[in-house]
């Protein structure tokens, strides 16, 4: 698990990784490579958003597809084998105000040289009761991950945003038809992503509607809309749900340590650097536009390779001090 304080002064790692998805791992992958010897926090979901994932089939090098867990467990394998130690333990907060920077953990002081921050970003959900049985059997946040799986099928796209348009566009690539339930009588997206959603022959608008609960077995079958005018519930049967209401990037530990935007995403100088030297971040806790495990491995990649020449050049290239 972790290196354990020595004496009155915690060990100073050369890096310390918090997060465990494709970006923090595959960080850790390539900064254990180096000699880095880094400690990855994976806080209390290994693995990220692909563990509540069933099958991948976008991540190169599985022609078969692969499960989410089994992905991340791979990853993490392979980061182990080259010298990184992990903890399932979640980050309280930090201190980036000097260095060594501090980092505490259920009470407990670590600190390191550099830092990557790779706590990614949660997708908003309905919060429904029922909700976490579903995600993955039918609930989705992801039309670029799961679009495919629902071909000739009906479905619902939940939101009124540009998130919500582009999702509910993307998926007409492959459902029959995409419902976009919306608890206004009108969307709040962009115009342009309005029209072009609108006169999309495959899309139909449910207005002023909104889910109250999820029906099926194993799988979704359906879902009880209300109307937010009438109050009236209909069940009505559906092939599959995609929530696109937003994300929270995970920033909340940092406590405005360092800049973010307006919604709390990272804000980075150059690829992954931030403006705090010697803080790195990579992933969805960055990235607004993409959020796919392959673009959040890349970046994961990047930051453990300018983590690794920002250590260099303080001196500092292996081991703990």
């Amino acid at each position: 698990m972790t290196a354990a304080p020595t004496g009155d002064q915690p060990t100073v790692h050369p890096l310390i990784i918090i997060g465990s998805g494709p970006a923090g791992l595959t960080a850790a992958i390539y900064a254990a490579r180096a000699n880095l010897a880094p400690l990855v926090f994976e806080g209390i979901q290994p693995g990220g958003q692909l563990t509540i994932t069933t099958e991948v089939e976008n991540f190169p090098g599985f022609p078969e597809g692969i499960m989410g867990p089994e992905l991340m467990d791979i990853m993490r394998q392979q980061a182990q084998r080259f010298g990184s130690t992990h903890a399932y333990e979640m980050v309280d907060k930090v201190d980036l105000s000097e260095r060594p920077f501090r980092v505490w953990v259920d009470g407990k002081e670590f600190r390191s040289h550099a830092l990557i921050i790779a706590t990614g970003a949660s997708a908003r959900w309905l919060g429904l009761a029922e909700e976490t049985r579903y995600q993955g059997r039918g609930v989705s946040t992801c039309a670029t991950c799961d679009g495919f799986f629902y071909r000739g099928k009906e479905i619902f796209v939940v939101g009124g945003g540009d998130s919500a348009m582009e999702e509910a566009h993307f998926l007409t690539r492959f459902a029959s038809k995409v419902k976009i339930v919306h608890r206004r009588d009108s969307f709040r997206a962009s115009k342009i992503m309005q029209q072009r959603v609108l006169d999309n022959p495959k899309i139909e608008p449910l207005w002023n509607k909104h889910i109250v609960g999820y029906l099926g077995d194993e799988v979704i079958t359906g879902a009880t809309l209300e109307d937010t005018v009438t109050g009236e519930r209909q069940d009505m049967p559906i092939d599959g749900i995609f929530i696109a209401i937003g994300h929270i990037p995970n920033t909340g530990f940092l406590d405005g340590q360092i800049a973010l935007d307006e919604h709390g995403y990272v804000l980075l100088n150059g690829p992954t650097g931030t403006n705090v030297e010697g803080v790195f971040a990579c992933g969805d806790v960055a990235d607004t536009r993409y959020r796919q495990a392959i673009t959040a491995a890349g970046t994961g990649c990047q930051a453990a390779m300018d983590a690794e020449k920002w250590l260099e050049a303080q001196g500092i290239e292996s081991g703990a001090d």
